[in-house]
């Protein structure tokens, strides 16, 4: 959630073809069809929604940052709150000041976790049982780091949190226990002369560790070694102002990826180009996330910069991404 300078991002045609000569033809259809929103919320009570996962049946979990909530949307518009963070009477976090509800990830049997950023002891991930119930602290992390992006390797237990502040990725036991620094080096810091946001989005993707870096514009790839170790990070994309988080639509490396301050989300190729594929146009309002379920794409928005209108946007996927 860093405050962007306004700049928009566009991506010449060429581009657009080349992106789409990239995907499996299959059908006529565009990249994402039929983009209406599906849920308004609230920003006078801190409902800016800064995660979001998809479940079956068309319903979504979401967490709102400033209202440190986890909420379950249903295909019927209905908003349920699943946990409610503790309160923290002093947050004192990095370049946010506010105690906010981050990243959010869900294992097969429901269970949720979330990170949670209070510039205290209770910065860290947090475990929300299936259905809702009491939040639990399940991993500590660093009282001056800004957990942001969570994804969850559920094949071999453990969470990876990406840390906007300490340009970081942590590994968290997904049963609970003490984190490591799993990815640390120039590529994941943010910029002093910008916002300060180093390492953002993440998610778990062919053997490795996708991640985005806010300040820098970037899409990096760190490969996941024999050992659980962290490979070197591979530069994927540059030249992603602005850019949050991002999913991938089908088993390739192709990637959908929020730009926060243009109000846009871009399909991004294996080569590294880029091109928008939804706009303000839409009713983005400063998106942040990214979730796909079968050919659901669902958008979340802020409204941080514009303050108005956060929301959900749900779309649909070209079939071709299917067999991409």
């Amino acid at each position: 959630m860093p405050r962007f300078p306004r700049r928009a991002v566009a991506a010449p045609a060429a581009v657009a073809i080349g992106l789409l000569a990239a995907v499996p033809a299959a059908s006529d259809e565009p990249v994402l069809s039929r983009p209406h929103t599906v849920a308004h919320f609230d920003l006078a009570r801190g409902q800016t929604p800064e995660s979001v996962v998809a479940e079956r049946g068309g319903t979504v979990d979401v967490s709102f940052a400033y209202a440190r909530q986890v909420v379950k949307v249903t295909r019927e518009r209905r908003v349920r709150v699943l946990a409610t963070l503790p309160d923290e009477n002093n947050p004192r976090t990095p370049l946010v000041g506010s105690a906010v509800t981050h990243g959010l990830a869900r294992a097969q049997d429901g269970t949720l976790y979330v990170n949670y950023a209070t510039g205290t002891g209770r910065t860290g991930v947090w475990r929300i049982p299936a259905g809702g119930g009491t939040p639990e602290q399940i991993g500590r992390l660093p009282a001056d780091g800004l957990p942001d992006g969570l994804a969850l390797d559920e094949k071999h237990g453990v969470l990876y949190a990406a840390d906007s502040a300490l340009g970081t990725v942590w590994r968290i036991p997904a049963s609970g226990g003490t984190a490591t620094a799993w990815a640390t080096g120039t590529a994941l810091t943010g910029l002093p002369s910008a916002t300060g946001f180093g390492v953002n989005g993440i998610k778990v993707h062919q053997d490795a560790v996708w991640v985005t870096n806010t300040d820098r514009g970037t899409l990096l790839r760190i490969p996941v070694g024999a050992d659980g170790s962290a490979g070197p990070a591979e530069t994927r994309a540059t030249g992603l102002t602005g850019v949050d988080d991002f999913v991938f639509p089908g088993r390739s490396d192709l990637v959908l990826a929020a730009l926060n301050p243009s109000n846009e989300v871009v399909l991004v190729g294996p080569d590294g180009s880029h091109s928008t594929v939804l706009s303000v146009q839409e009713g983005l309002s400063n998106p942040t996330s990214l979730a796909v379920r079968d050919r659901d794409v669902f958008v979340a928005s802020a409204g941080y910069l514009t303050q108005r209108d956060p929301n959900l946007v749900k779309a649909r996927l070209g079939a071709h991404f299917s067999r991409s």
